[in-house]
């Protein structure tokens, strides 16, 4: 294997992280590549199409460049506009719609290189940075007829719910947002939620509101409730007041979504037992267990996806970039 035809690290995950990343890696000229599944910011691709971030614009800036949003909280098309624009400006080097099928340490000149493989090529490199977030895998609701095609984990559009009965389960962000849109676009909405409460992490300004369409009867709600089985035109839940089924057009089941932990784990990276699955790594460095692989982003809290965000990420790259430069030294 040539020597100069191995990179100095390769970045698997296009988001955001991932991009502020690869900036820190062209601020110490460090030779990389960005390996993304899907499209640039893919995750924030397929956010909700009305979506406005909890983080002020400065928040989710990265490598210094300006983020200029009509509000002071940016919607999901001024983000992808913006991190757009940051990849063309700074010429960032991206592979996308390049899935990551393997990778392995390999042994070259007494120098660890890992071997990564890929649909379309494969790559070789002195150290891996895994950003690869959390939002490919949810949180099933493990219950009969979930497979139906009229149940989704993901939701997009309002209109398309228009005038049908929609449940929606969840009581987080993602429920609450699309409880609130079906129903201003005309739908019979009903929500279905495991806790007693709407969950205190919603949006300051949302929160208020989903509350008072329940309390009004807009938006009907069951409480410390469950969907034990889905059926083609009903759903069946069990309530703290018994056995409920109600007519249903379509279910969306915001509950949640959690990291690749098959790819870690492949990769050698060691999970926590503690139920978390937090990854092992160094909080100075983001170095895991396996010397040369890095972890940024939410892809370090394991479970805990709540806790990270690209504000607090943000110097992730800026650890894992500097201990990579000071290696080549």
């Amino acid at each position: 294997m040539n020597e100069s035809e191995i990179l100095d690290v390769i970045i698997i995950g296009g988001g955001p992280i991932g991009l502020a990343c690869a900036l820190e890696a062209k601020t110490h000229q460090l030779n990389y590549v960005i390996l993304e599944k899907g499209c640039l910011v893919n995750s924030l691709y397929h956010y909700p199409m009305n979506m406005t971030f909890f983080s002020t614009s400065e928040k989710l800036e990265i490598g210094g460049v300006p983020f200029v949003s009509i509000a002071s909280k940016p919607t999901r098309n001024e983000a992808l506009e913006y991190y757009r624009r940051v990849a063309i400006k700074e010429q960032l080097n991206i592979h996308l719609f390049e899935k990551v099928l393997s990778a392995k340490p390999l042994q070259e000149r007494n120098k660890p290189v890992f071997e990564v493989k890929t649909p379309k090529a494969t790559y070789h490199s002195y150290n891996i940075v895994i950003a690869t977030g959390f939002y490919d895998i949810p949180f099933l609701l493990n219950v009969p007829g979930e497979d139906l095609p009229k149940v989704t984990h993901y939701y997009k559009d309002p209109h398309f719910y228009a005038f049908q009965q929609v449940i929606v389960v969840g009581a987080n962000n993602s429920a609450v947002d699309a409880a609130l849109e079906t129903w201003r676009k005309g739908a019979n909405v009903t929500m279905v939620i495991r806790e007693s409460q709407i969950g205190e992490r919603v949006k300051y300004w949302v929160r208020p509101d989903i509350i008072n369409r329940i309390e009004e009867g807009s938006i009907r709600a069951y409480f410390n409730s469950v969907i034990t089985a889905i059926e083609p035109h009903q759903v069946h839940i069990q309530t703290p007041d018994g056995a409920v089924t109600i007519p249903n057009q379509w279910v969306i089941a915001a509950t949640g979504y959690q990291p690749d932990f098959s790819f870690l784990q492949q990769m050698g990276i060691q999970l926590s037992d503690d139920g978390v699955k937090k990854p092992s790594y160094d909080e100075n460095t983001h170095e895991t267990n396996i010397p040369g692989i890095y972890l940024a982003g939410v892809v370090c809290g394991g479970l805990n996806t709540h806790r990270l965000f690209i504000e607090n990420s943000r110097e992730h790259a800026v650890k894992i970039l500097n201990h990579i430069a000071a290696k080549n030294t």
